[in-house]
């Protein structure tokens, strides 16, 4: 029976440090479903090859976590399948074995329950999260999923070159939210920087912009002429952007709150 109780400890184990690689990986900025599944393939040694995978591997403190658990999940399974062989060792016959079989499946089932329970989920994550704020630096995010970016969304670099369409005008006048477009800084020719700039920040040649929003639009806005084209152009993306947020209302049925201004 002592092989017995240490198969369940085993397992109860397993289970609540895959509970805590779980919020260690949301922590880091994944969301919730692939940190669950990325825990589980970790812990597991299934190793998935998906593109949640690779955003696991390139970030360091993603990639500690699931080598720690890769290595508790080997070691794991083998005391779990030891635990087993040795609760079936040294058994008289066919009844004592059904009845040891029986103590195996009939405490199992709370284990199960106890998995399944979101109780017992919100109670590790919120104690988890308790300790990793308090004892650990892992509050490195993952900027494509903090900002969900995609094919249709990316942060990118703009160098502004004399006779574009963004070229020395102040932020206020581009109205570029309104084509669903954030400057997130400006980095200037003479080495200064301008984080988080406000509408009043006028953009020169030469300057070098960081822009957040959808491909196409940051696309179009680095070739975009100072002329009636480039205008057309601003005209084109506004009148897409709207047609976007109308659709997310239709979908939603949430007003959208409008765009974020940098004034």
């Amino acid at each position: 029976m002592i092989a017995i109780a240490a198969l369940f400890l085993v397992v109860l184990l397993a289970l609540l440090v895959a509970r805590m690689a779980e919020v260690a990986l949301i922590a880091t900025g994944l969301p919730y479903d692939v940190a669950r599944f990325q825990a589980r393939s970790a812990m597991t040694g299934v190793g998935f090859t998906t593109n949640e995978s690779e955003s696991v591997v390139s970030h360091p403190v993603r990639r500690r976590i699931v080598l720690s658990l890769m290595l508790i999940g080997n070691a794991g399974l083998v005391t779990i399948m030891a635990s087993v062989i040795l609760s079936f060792a040294g058994t008289a016959g066919g009844s004592e074995s059904f009845k040891r079989l029986a103590v195996i499946v009939a405490g199992m089932v709370p284990i199960y329950l106890i998995a399944r329970s979101d109780r017992f989920a919100r109670w590790i994550g919120t104690l988890m999260t308790r300790g990793l704020d308090r004892w650990s630096d892992l509050d490195v995010r993952d900027m494509v999923h903090l900002m969900q970016l995609t094919r249709d969304y990316a942060i990118t670099e703009l160098q502004v070159k004399p006779g574009d369409w963004v070229a020395d005008k102040p932020l206020a006048n581009l109205n570029l939210p309104d084509e669903g477009v954030l400057v997130l800084g400006i980095q200037r020719a003479d080495g200064s920087f301008v984080g988080a700039p406000r509408g009043g920040t006028v953009i020169h040649a030469y300057d070098m912009l960081v822009l957040y929003g959808r491909s196409g639009v940051l696309a179009d806005l680095d070739v975009r002429p100072d002329d009636a084209e480039g205008d057309r152009a601003h005209v084109h993306a506004v009148s897409e952007y709207e047609n976007i947020l109308d659709h997310d209302v239709e979908e939603s049925g949430v007003e959208p709150s409008g765009s974020i201004p940098q004034h």
